[in-house]
């Protein structure tokens, strides 16, 4: 990203931002409720356990992931709001341990307010990322709307035998992070002071692929990604649809230069703090290291965040471990 491809700052164009604008997830759940528990003969994956992606088996061997994402600009750079938010749509379906194999835009613009050219960069930035993952984006949908929006949906496929899944861990396995956090408080930084994170960028442009094939290799069943709900919070729903819980070391997980910084200098996003009041309830806090602070970074609202793995994954810190009994995270 730089000054001069900058004119105008996306973000001042949205209420969120990124991820940090979804609904919070204790709203989510209270609109979802009831409405799960579809049967299907091939559905393999559907909305009860909240997965990353809904899962349908095609053939012996071969099943179809489907997602769909989108949300207002986190940078204001418009090439590289395109190439986060395809990363982050494309990641759903490696969290599944699936390969993409078509992606179609959503898009909402304000035509009357922001150029097409803007626009036109959106989407080369998302047709770049995608096409950096083998995936052809063919076509899509655009309403004419209030806030600037950019999504993906996304079509992959995976071996039903060999999917990654949130209600698959068993405990007494190691939990592995394959991204840091904290892009969120380096995101509202940014937002609200025109600073540019380059680092942050690159973290949230960087495709998932390679862990999730890594994961998969290693023989790991239960996985999900990191966005929106914050490392606590996806740890959790993960925990809650296996049945089991989970040690965190707050001290291993890594974080983005500049985070802790940020995040200090009172940088935090509503959706964070929206994020730790649900998961909250469900936590042991453990010695005196993990305080209020500490807290607020663990739920910070990631965009295109890492792979939350349960197993070891090779070159990924390991931040904590499962452990049977009711899904609370103890954190030390």
């Amino acid at each position: 990203m730089t000054e001069q491809r900058v004119s105008v700052r996306l973000t001042q164009y949205a209420a969120g931002g990124g991820c940090a604008c979804k609904i919070p997830p204790g709203e989510l759940e209270e609109v979802v409720r009831g409405l799960g528990g579809q049967v299907a003969e091939d559905l393999v994956v559907g909305l009860d356990d909240g997965d990353d992606g809904a899962v349908v088996r095609v053939a012996d061997g071969t099943a179809v992931i489907s997602t769909a994402d989108f949300f207002t600009p986190v940078v204001d750079d418009a090439y590289d709001f395109g190439r986060i938010v395809a990363a982050n749509a494309l990641s759903d379906v490696y969290a599944m341990g699936g390969r993409p194999v078509v992606a179609i835009n959503l898009v909402g613009w304000p035509r009357s307010v922001l150029p097409l050219e803007l626009l036109r960069e959106v989407l080369r930035g998302g047709l770049d990322v995608a096409g950096l993952a083998g995936c052809p984006v063919a076509g899509g949908h655009s309403i004419d709307d209030p806030e600037p929006k950019y999504g993906m949906a996304v079509t992959g496929v995976v071996d039903p035998e060999r999917l990654l899944r949130n209600d698959a861990a068993l405990p007494g396995l190691p939990i592995s992070l394959t991204k840091p956090i904290g892009v969120g408080v380096l995101n509202n930084r940014h937002k609200s002071t025109g600073e540019v994170f380059e680092h942050a960028v690159a973290s949230m442009v960087a495709l998932n692929d390679v862990a999730s094939a890594a994961a998969v290799a290693a023989g790991a069943r239960a996985a999900t990604d990191v966005t929106g709900f914050g490392l606590l919070g996806h740890l959790f729903k993960l925990l809650r649809a296996s049945g089991v819980g989970a040690v965190l070391d707050s001290a291993a997980v890594p974080v983005l230069d500049g985070a802790w910084q940020s995040l200090r200098d009172g940088y935090v996003s509503g959706g964070t703090r929206r994020n730790l009041d649900w998961v909250r309830p469900h936590l042991d806090v453990r010695g005196g290291s993990v305080d209020e602070d500490v807290l607020l970074m663990l739920a910070d609202a990631q965009t295109s965040g890492g792979l939350l793995v349960v197993g070891g994954v090779p070159g990924a810190p390991v931040v904590g471990h499962t452990v049977a009994g009711p899904p609370r995270i103890a954190l030390r």
